[in-house]
């Protein structure tokens, strides 16, 4: 699928900033050029929420009700692993699985219901801000 590529185009558009750390970082330059979270479920988790100083986007795994549009939710499908990165578009005054809209790309899809999908479980990432370093 191509989600957590789509969810990093978006993120990227919102924070204009990428990590170049080889293998660890957070980056785009081409499809033989990237890092692994630009395009992986997992990878893309784990450089969110690292406490470890780098520059880019950060995020704080929270429950679906502390998201807000341009956050981002996880789902897993089945197995031990999360499989869809959906950036979210809309939620209700407290956000919940009928009322959270997400937009993703492995299946073109704008403004559907979370809870149009079938999952066994949900993460959500919720993005706190952006660290920038001068050189």
């Amino acid at each position: 699928g191509d989600c957590t590529n789509f969810a990093s185009q978006c993120l990227y558009a919102g924070s204009g900033v990428m990590d170049y750390t080889p293998t660890f970082g957070w980056f785009y330059r081409s499809a033989n050029d990237r890092s692994p979270s630009w395009t992986g479920v997992p990878f893309f988790y784990e450089c969110l929420i690292r406490t470890r100083p780098s520059p880019g986007p950060v995020a704080e795994k929270v429950p679906l009700s502390g998201c807000e549009p341009g956050d981002f939710v996880q789902l897993r499908f089945g197995g031990e692993r999360y499989g869809h990165t959906p950036v979210i578009v809309a939620t209700g005054e407290v956000p919940d699985i009928h009322n959270t809209l997400v937009a993703a790309h492995s299946f073109d899809t704008d403004y559907r219901p979370l809870a149009s999908y079938q999952f066994q479980s949900i993460r959500c990432l919720h993005i706190v801000g952006v660290r920038v370093f001068e050189d």
